[in-house]
């Protein structure tokens, strides 16, 4: 990343607007999930250790622009004195009182602000609004990497007015191993593994990879679109008819650049989507033509054997397991985003949890693996292998477009080393 970082910059005496990412889940007031916390702490007691006068902000959940108790800022700010020490919080960011406190602060201090998301000019953009957080800082530090996808106020348009514009460490980690580790000088083999329900959500992401790794694994709900458009009956399964054109072309791109496609050989079932608290455990196991999932120009090669109108796949098999398994292990560079069926669902977590096993066995070996936020972060974190992956990202919609190679906002606008 050629953008200058808390690093390039004297902090000391200097007022430091951060933008955190510190959009949470919480269930019954409880942080179910603090991950996205800890992951800034680093930033926050660097900015302080040095002097800084830290004036912390962020969004949480989704208040439509409007000043909301439920989505208040006050508690996630006790909760962060917990890791930083003792900090300030201010019910405000436009008036004087956020102005002032800004003002009052001294080195070493922090401040947080309250949600960015109750002011409609952050989600819009609006100049004044961006001009209004800038007016209280002297340096910038995006290190926000979850909403960096975005430009917003809080993120594109205050670099436009603050003196100066620079990365935090999260930040910084993030592009570093989406980008730089990720790219064409991998330690091979590469294998990117890509999952989730719906192909329109990742094929521009599947069409770059197929560009640089040397195998690709597709699970999830997308994979029944590409069994469909090869032929196969699917039943109830999943499948967007109208990119199924697509998928077809994907694995002759794939063919091209001498990547392997490898797809489900067999898949759990069930004749309908499971309730979460009603888990059906009868689901049967569907067995497709052993050797499938090579890329081979004549698609007609590869038969179904049973797979009833009546039923839909909801995760891969066990014998899809082994063979994704043994590709991931051999692995030197392992990418995951997406899981391999419905997770959530213990009866249908299986899959999920075995590429997750194999992913934890390649890292434990030396293997770079990367996890792409979003349901894959949340699968790791429950198949209980997080500590040992390189890196998850703590940004879903941010990662996957990162993947996709398109220009992050938050990230383009910050000023250049």
């Amino acid at each position: 990343m050629n953008k200058k970082t808390i690093m390039d910059v004297d902090v000391k005496g200097k007022k430091v607007l951060l933008r955190c990412d510190f959009n949470v889940p919480i269930k019954n007031g409880v942080i179910t999930d603090d991950s996205r916390i800890k992951a800034s702490v680093p930033t926050i007691k660097y900015l302080l250790a040095n002097g800084a006068r830290v004036i912390i902000c962020s969004h949480f959940g989704r208040p439509k622009g409007k000043s909301c108790p439920d989505y208040s800022f006050a508690p996630l700010a006790a909760y962060l004195s917990g890791y930083i020490g003792e900090l300030q919080f201010c019910d405000d960011i436009m008036g004087e009182g956020a102005k002032q406190k800004a003002a009052d602060l001294e080195d070493g201090q922090a401040l947080f602000l309250e949600n960015l998301r109750f002011y409609p000019g952050e989600e819009a953009n609006d100049p004044e609004f961006a001009r209004a957080l800038a007016s209280l800082c002297d340096i910038y530090v995006n290190d926000a990497f979850g909403v960096s996808h975005r430009a917003h106020a809080s993120v594109a348009g205050v670099t436009k007015f603050a003196p100066v514009s620079v990365a935090g460490f999260l930040l910084k980690k993030e592009t570093d191993f989406l980008g730089q580790k990720l790219a064409n000088e991998v330690e091979r083999p590469y294998v990117a593994i890509v999952g989730g329900s719906k192909v329109s959500d990742k094929i521009a992401v599947i069409k770059n990879l197929i560009k640089k790794a040397d195998s690709v694994i597709i699970g999830g709900g997308m994979a029944f679109t590409f069994l469909a458009a090869m032929g196969f009956e699917v039943g109830r399964s999943l499948v967007e008819k109208d990119k199924k054109h697509i998928a077809l072309n994907i694995i002759k791109q794939a063919q091209d650049n001498g990547a392997r496609i490898l797809l489900p050989v067999d898949v759990r079932v069930a004749k309908s989507f499971p309730d979460p608290i009603d888990l059906p455990m009868d689901f049967s196991v569907i067995r497709f033509n052993a050797g499938f999932g090579f890329p081979s120009a004549d698609c007609s090669l590869y038969e179904i054997d049973n797979f009833t109108p009546d039923e839909m796949g909801l995760d891969i098999g066990p014998e899809t397991e082994k063979l994704f398994a043994g590709v991931i292990e051999r692995a030197k560079t392992i990418l995951w985003n997406g899981p391999m069926g419905v997770f959530e669902n213990p009866t249908f977590i299986q899959g999920t949890k075995a590429v997750a096993t194999a992913i934890a066995s390649g890292a434990s070996n030396g293997a770079l693996s990367v996890v792409g936020g979003g349901d894959s972060a949340a699968a790791a974190i429950t198949c209980g292998v997080a500590d040992v992956i390189t890196h998850i990202s703590t940004g879903g919609g941010a990662s996957l477009e990162f993947l996709e190679g398109k220009p992050l906002p938050g990230v383009e606008a910050l000023n250049d080393k």
